[in-house]
Order: structure tokens, then sequence, then C-alpha cells
């Protein structure tokens, strides 16, 4: 899977980063520090998924979501973010998200059972 990490905090991004590398069948394709960058870089690099922080700066990272998830063939995006999971889980779906990933969760496991999950 070709996947495109948006971040706006390049720590953050890098250990994203050594997550996607580090789970196979995954590959990192693209980083984008904000939500103008991720619709530039999406339509560019057609990746698989796109793991899209909520907190950006210009278009944050749920309207960048829908944007992105209205185009023909369009990835899937998971929402990933410091904030609750029961609050942005529902606005993940509103935004066209698949779901909503907390950043200290975030590791090969939880990438890879996410997937899963969206793909059904």
């Amino acid at each position: 899977m070709r996947v495109l990490i948006v971040d706006d905090q390049p720590t953050y991004r890098e250990v994203a980063c050594e997550v996607v590398r580090a789970t196979p069948g995954f590959e990192l394709v693209g980083e984008a520090s904000s939500g103008e960058e991720s619709l530039d870089l999406s339509r560019e690099l057609r990746p698989d998924l796109v793991l899209m922080d909520v907190n950006l700066p210009g278009i944050d990272g749920m309207e960048a979501t829908r944007q992105i998830t209205k185009s023909s063939q369009p990835p899937i995006v998971f929402l990933i973010s410091t904030y609750e999971t029961e609050e942005y889980s529902k606005r993940a779906e509103e935004c066209g998200a698949a779901g909503f990933i907390p950043k200290s969760d975030f590791d090969p496991d939880v990438l890879a059972n996410s997937w899963k999950e969206a793909k059904g």
C-alpha cells in the first residue's frame, strides 16, 4: 500500500514514516506539511492511503479529507491526532475519512489492522 503522511510537525512526521517503513506491505510515497500540499501530492502521487493530521495550517485535515475523497479514485484516508477518539471518530466519518487513529496508538499493528478494516 502506497502511503502519504500529512502532518505539520516534522518530529511526528518522521515517527509516522518509520511506522510505515516498519509495516510489511506498506510503502511511504510522500510527506506533506499542510492541507494544500496534501491535495497536490495526493493528485500527483495517487497513494492508496493518506494519514491526515486534523490540525494543519491553511486548510485543516478534515477539509483536505473532504476534498481528497471527492476524487474519481480516492485513497482511503485516516485522520490522526492527539485528540480524543470519541470526539474525532464521528468527525472522521462526517468528512469522508475511513476512521480515526490517535497518535499515541499509532504503530505497525494499528496501521495494518486499520487498513484491513477499511478495505472490508
